[in-house]
């Protein structure tokens, strides 16, 4: 099983957020890699059992690279049955995670609720918080990969 935690950062907090997810989803034995946007590849969506996607908030809104990768790139992979989860750091209103869980929903997407928001730097505390969705991903995975054995 395989995770990715795609993020698009503009000061770095969104960046700690997908380290810490992708840690928690180790934390249980899967394989996951935070990936920036920029860098992130089609045969990694692919391959991935999951997929976190994580965006700063800007005017309301998801950032506009991130919007075009959900709409293009990630839609091109048929994510279909994937599993999926948002998160995001905001300074203002926070609406950019529930955009992407919107459209993941809108792809088909099985995505954990709740969204998880952040509001400025993560805390300490945060960080906890990430690793525990990152947690729960990694639980779900399985339970989806277990629930689809042939009995």
């Amino acid at each position: 099983m395989k995770a990715i935690v795609v993020y698009l950062s503009t000061s770095g907090n969104t960046k700690i957020m997908a380290e810490a997810i992708a840690s928690g989803i180790e934390s249980k034995h899967v394989d996951a890699k935070a990936v920036s946007f920029y860098d992130v590849k089609v045969e990694d969506l692919n391959e991935a059992d999951a997929i976190a996607v994580g965006s700063s908030t800007f005017y309301y809104k998801m950032l506009q690279p991130m919007e075009k990768f959900m709409d293009e790139t990630l839609a091109s992979t048929n994510p279909k049955g994937k599993l999926g989860a948002a998160f995001g750091s905001y300074g203002w209103s926070g609406e950019a995670p529930i955009l992407i869980a919107e459209k993941m929903r809108e792809m088909g997407m099985i995505v954990i609720d709740p969204v998880l928001r952040i509001l400025h730097k993560p805390t300490d505390k945060d960080v906890q918080e990430c690793k525990r969705l990152g947690v729960d991903i990694a639980e779900k995975m399985k339970q989806i990969s277990k629930a689809s054995q042939p009995q």
